[in-house]
């Protein structure tokens, strides 16, 4: 990293201020040559930026912070601008000229991670910060900036080290009189950091939902008020609502917040044998889509006595009651079962609850942190290597083959901050972030 980068730091379009960054070993040389001088550290002071030929293209206030006290670690050089792209891009272009060069997506955060200001985690933190559509998944992202989530992943690889430095131990001294792999203790450890990896593994997967959103399907009988619960959710009416059956043809869809989380909300057909062709087709849909779903409104009837069969389904199901206003009942929820009323809104903050209960968010509003999919699956595969070593250890009684699957899960979690990472893997992660970022 001996070349510097600069890249405009604040979104396209107009506003009231715009940001180019620049980082790097010549940002000095280059801050002097834009500026006439170079800024005292980490002080922010008035400067008027000047092209090549000497003009003037803006003037505003420049913020210097000498390496390696920077978020890069590098030399850095902020200049915040009056914020139109011309004159912005003019900067970038004097930048340039001077001898950097455009910085891609997710540069300034990468050199960050290189220079060991950030872990793996913290700078994907960055992003998830940035892109962050609820209050909810804002505060998880900043609790990942903070290095908690990178703290309970670390605590698990430290947890597993020694286990493995135990039974390595046992393998170098085998002429011991103690038999450490027959004594339950290794057998014992090896459980808990089982045990430990479940627990991360729920917080990562309720961190990644965070970050990914959710689709959810409302399913049920034609008339059992899926409409109605739909446009009560969506806050307007989405979906048509008749008393006659069959009316929801095809699957209606409308982008919403549940339980602080982005939702993709799917209205769908009434499930129910039919001989028309049209409503056979929106069941069909209706069915696909409570295939794709990751959580089910399974809603029902409360006027209706008829037994009703569970929809078929593996996905996380939250049964409702519906048309409670019509039977004369209250509001309530009894784990992923709510009662409630679509037409009055009575019992929506119920359903609300219920949703944050079934994907472990309840009762965590300050410990769940973000995550992404690449977490969960270092997570999985460090508990299935902690599983396959303990099988092993019962069946063989084999130090060997345990302490190679205590290395691969230690592993697994070292991908997941960055302490062992390839250039493919840093060039997938930050190929998404924003440039300038």
């Amino acid at each position: 990293m001996t070349d510097t980068i600069c890249a405009i730091a604040t979104p396209p379009g107009q506003g009231g201020v715009g940001i180019v960054r620049m980082s790097g070993p010549a940002v000095p040389a280059i801050a002097e040559a834009l500026l006439g001088r170079r800024p005292a550290p980490r002080t922010a002071a008035r400067a008027e930026v000047r092209d090549g030929t000497g003009e003037v293209i803006d003037d505003g206030l420049a913020l210097f912070f000498r390496a390696p006290a920077s978020f890069t670690g590098e030399h850095v050089l902020e200049l915040q601008l009056h914020g139109s792209p011309v004159v912005l891009e003019r900067v970038v272009a004097a930048c340039v000229a001077l001898g950097a060069r455009r910085a891609g997506p997710g540069e300034f955060s990468q050199r960050a991670f290189l220079n060991d200001k950030l872990d793996l985690v913290q700078a994907e933190a960055v992003a998830d910060l940035i892109a962050a559509t609820s209050e909810r998944s804002a505060r998880a992202a900043r609790r990942s900036l903070e290095g908690r989530f990178s703290e309970q992943v670390a605590a698990l690889a430290e947890r597993i080290t020694r286990v493995r430095v135990h039974v390595e131990a046992a393998l170098d001294f085998p002429d011991e009189d103690i038999d450490f792999l027959a004594d339950g203790e290794v057998a014992a450890a090896v459980d808990g950091c089982i045990e430990a990896s479940r627990t991360l593994l729920e917080a990562a997967r309720a961190g990644q939902v965070l970050n990914d959103g959710l689709r959810i399907a409302i399913v049920g009988r034609p008339n059992a008020g899926k409409s109605s619960l739909f446009n009560a959710l969506v806050k307007r009416d989405a979906a048509i609502v008749t008393d006659i059956p069959g009316t929801t043809r095809d699957v209606v869809r409308e982008t919403v917040h549940l339980a602080g989380i982005p939702t993709v909300l799917a209205d769908t057909a009434g499930l129910r044998d039919t001989e028309d062709p049209v409503e056979r087709e929106g069941v069909r849909r209706a069915e696909a889509e409570l295939a794709e779903a990751d959580v089910v409104l399974w809603v029902r009837d409360a006027t209706d006595p008829r037994p009703e069969q569970r929809p078929s389904t593996d996905r996380p199901l939250i049964e409702i009651r519906n048309k409670i206003d019509a039977v004369g009942e209250a509001p309530a929820r009894d784990g992923p079962r709510v009662r409630l009323s679509a037409a009055t809104g009575s019992g929506l903050a119920e359903l609300d609850a219920a949703l944050a209960e079934i994907l472990g968010l309840e009762g965590a509003a300050e410990a769940v942190t973000s995550a992404r999919a690449r977490h969960v699956d270092c997570i999985e595969r460090a508990r299935v290597h902690l599983e396959t070593g303990r099988d092993e250890l019962a069946a063989t009684r084999s130090g060997e083959l345990l302490a190679e699957e205590l290395r691969d899960a230690a592993e697994a979690l070292g991908e997941i901050t960055g302490t062992l990472h390839s250039d493919e893997l840093l060039g997938r992660i930050f190929s998404s972030f924003c440039i300038g970022k």
